[in-house]
């Protein structure tokens, strides 16, 4: 099928971790970008550029650290994309071959505390912006952002295609008149661009925070990229993939930056941003904030849907998985319930601390992307038998010993490196300063041991069993049997 193919929107989605056969596969490899675009470019991301403002750093340092982060972090979360035409399978089953049929749940419990966390932040960002707007209460807006995220995501990989495209142009009207008014309208501190007030601590701090936003969505990227021809190339999803997101990311994120500079010490998101589209013309804040709300309840189907697939995974472990539309349907029920209660149940202290927990996330994940990526593009070279990956007692094993030792190096070796506020400073982070470069520590040291542990792994005949077992593969998607 060509690469080329109308997307085909045929109800609800019945597929999950299942592989998807060859004559389901469609869609057009650019839509990665505006999907990729639409999801970044939410007020969600522009709160992530505020840690270096609010630090102490000056506005030029910040806005330099926010773009060499997301060149960092992009990098990864883009280079994951690429598997999913190639396999044909959401992202976090694939960490089946590098840690075992039930060690990949070490990863997949925390993707899931992951799609949780941001959910609950998404959906109370979303009740501030609609209640400051349309009123009714906080709470009711929440529920309502999570009912509308829940049947996005029940209806599927299509359906949050075309609406993140249609979002996306929108988007630059909306957020490309306002973004000018920031630009033309705003007046920012004395020294805001003054090279020469660089400090180490706001910028690494900035820079590990952006850099690990986007890593973040390494987790998400090949359910979104999974329906596509495997004729796609690797570098053309790589870019489509990189670009967008890059460019939704750097564009909020500047934003958040610029408007914490003007703001000062009485910035607030929601009420910063109504201000600032006030200067543009009376009533344009309102404006901007409703679009913002319907671009958070976007970015909540996405992490519904993720988390749903994540959860499936990690049932599949103790118990056989039929993928079919009602394992979907609880499973995203579920996902929902424990996002919704968590956003009535969270305070102002989790909302503050949202930086602190984007830093966690990065260090839960550094090590798994780089045991992930060197196995994909490096030890296996894009070679599995997929089959064996839904095989409790198939060629990757129950425990994938090289992965979770490798995972568990790169981890401790980025202890040391920590600063996470006032929560903990590592030792050689306080030598530093408070500055935090354990990205820099995690991701050479699992991914290199990993290559080492693996050199004696007979890829080649993982790559015969794959071929011997690729019609009935594809006989079993058919059947909505594992795979």
């Amino acid at each position: 099928m060509s690469a080329a193919a109308e997307p085909r929107v045929t109800g609800l989605e019945t597929r999950s971790i299942d592989y998807v056969p060859l004559d389901e596969r469609h869609g057009k490899l650019w839509h990665l970008g505006p999907l990729w675009f639409m999801s970044n470019a939410q007020i969600a991301t522009l709160t992530v550029g505020l840690i270096s403002i609010t630090g102490g750093g000056n506005l030029i340092w910040s806005l330099l650290a926010i773009v060499a982060g997301t060149v960092v972090g992009t990098f990864f979360m883009a280079f994951h994309s690429a598997q999913g035409p190639q396999l044909g399978l959401p992202q976090m089953i694939q960490s089946r071959p590098q840690f075992g049929y039930v060690g990949a749940l070490l990863v997949w419990l925390f993707a899931y505390v992951q799609y949780a966390g941001f959910n609950v932040f998404n959906t109370i960002l979303a009740g501030q912006a609609l209640h400051a707007t349309l009123h009714g209460g906080v709470k009711l807006w929440v529920l309502v952002v999570t009912v509308i995220g829940l049947v996005v995501a029940l209806v599927g990989y299509d359906v949050i295609h075309k609406a993140e495209r249609v979002l996306t142009y929108t988007f630059l009207v909306v957020f490309g008149i306002f973004t000018v008014g920031v630009l033309v309208d705003l007046h920012y501190p004395a020294g805001s661009f003054d090279l020469g007030g660089f400090r180490w601590t706001p910028f690494l701090a900035q820079f590990g925070v952006v850099a690990g936003y986007q890593i973040s969505w390494a987790i998400y990227v090949s359910d979104y990229s999974r329906y596509l021809p495997p004729d796609v190339t690797v570098r053309k999803t790589f870019y489509w993939t990189y670009f967008g997101s890059a460019l939704g990311g750097i564009w909020l994120m500047v934003l958040g930056t610029l408007l914490a500079a003007w703001a000062g010490r009485g910035f607030d998101t929601i009420r910063s941003i109504d201000a600032a589209g006030d200067t543009v013309f009376t009533g344009f804040g309102t404006v901007v904030l409703l679009f913002a709300a319907l671009g958070l309840v976007s970015v909540t189907a996405l992490n519904m849907y993720g988390g749903s697939l994540t959860l499936i995974s990690a049932i599949d472990s103790f118990r056989k998985v039929r993928p079919t539309l009602a394992v979907r349907l609880v499973t995203l029920g579920l996902t929902a319930a424990l996002s919704l209660v968590g956003a009535l149940a969270a305070t102002s202290h989790f909302l503050r601390n949202f930086n602190d927990f984007l830093l966690l996330v990065l260090y839960l994940f550094i090590p798994w992307t780089a045991v992930n990526l060197m196995d994909y593009y490096i030890v296996r070279r894009g070679h599995y038998a997929i089959a064996e990956i839904f095989n409790p007692h198939g060629i990757y094993g129950r425990w994938g010993w090289q992965g979770i030792l490798s995972y568990l190096a790169g981890f401790a070796a980025m202890v040391p490196f920590f600063s996470v506020g006032a929560l903990f400073v590592g030792p050689a982070a306080g030598a530093l300063g408070g500055a935090d470069i354990s990205l820099f520590v995690g991701l050479p040291v699992s991914a290199l041991l990993y290559w080492w542990l693996t050199r004696s792994l007979d890829v080649a005949a993982e790559q015969r069993l794959a071929e011997a077992e690729a019609a009935e593969l594809d006989r079993a998607a058919h059947e909505h049997r594992e795979p």
